[in-house]
């Protein structure tokens, strides 16, 4: 399979080592010394492009493949207020979408976890949750796409949450503590707390393999894939 990198940073040159290992062919690697100057055709070079690049830069990566009926598997989060004009230009366009908040399948194991602990303490109003996110110091959307993704579970599940925020403390809303420090690659801690005790569960990744495999996966589950968005839940 011949793939297309729209990013080459630290995930992008791991993800590069695990297609590398896994048979595929890097025709293309785009970041910001010669992403101006990249055309139609260059992306017509690969079966399949992967996006790990900026929120300034992956909707206009994303329109770029779009345009080129290149199927694309996007990474960077930070975008979804466009989610939904985007789904429809990819129909109208009839190329294909693969996104995920997180494209490890520990990460998405824990997904399942926490819908099911929330549903089981949305009888429980004594427990107060909240939520605290971890990533390295270049990370650049707050909270993380993970993060909205397991709040978003925990709202649909509890009763009495309506919302979250990263800045607001009050009994309706989900307070997100979002920290940047070192070169954490991300933990995600969901904390209900009661007078009684606490109960937590949470997610830690050790490194950037995790989401840098699950990656390559999505790249081969939509090679050949022409039209639709597809998401981690398609894949497993």
């Amino acid at each position: 399979m011949r793939i297309v990198l729209l990013g080459y940073g630290k995930m992008g040159k791991e993800i590069e080592k695990i297609a590398l290992d896994r048979k595929h062919e890097i025709v293309l690697k785009v970041d910001e010394t010669n992403a101006n100057s990249i055309t139609k055709e260059d992306l017509k070079k690969g079966d399949v492009a992967i996006e790990f690049s900026t929120p300034h830069t992956v909707v206009n990566n994303i329109y770029k493949c779009l345009d080129a009926q290149l199927p694309i598997v996007v990474g960077t989060t930070g975008w979804y207020e466009q989610f939904e004009k985007i789904k429809s230009d990819c129909a109208s366009k009839k190329s294909s979408l693969f996104y995920a908040t997180n494209f490890s399948i520990g990460v998405n194991l824990f997904f399942k976890v926490n819908e099911y602990l929330a549903e089981l303490m949305n009888n429980y109003p004594d427990y107060n949750v909240s939520m605290e996110e971890i990533h390295h110091i270049h990370k650049l959307d707050k909270p993380s796409g993970t993060a909205i993704t397991l709040a978003e579970q925990i709202i649909q599940k509890i009763d009495r949450k309506t919302g979250w925020s990263i800045d607001q403390q009050n009994p309706e809303t989900l307070f997100i503590k979002d920290i940047r420090e070192g070169e954490v690659p991300g933990t995600h801690i969901i904390k209900y707390s009661s007078p009684i005790d606490d109960i937590e569960i949470m997610h830690k990744a050790h490194n950037r393999k995790g989401f840098a495999l699950g990656a390559v996966l999505a790249a081969e589950f939509m090679h050949n894939k022409k039209e639709g968005i597809y998401t981690m839940s398609d894949l497993i």
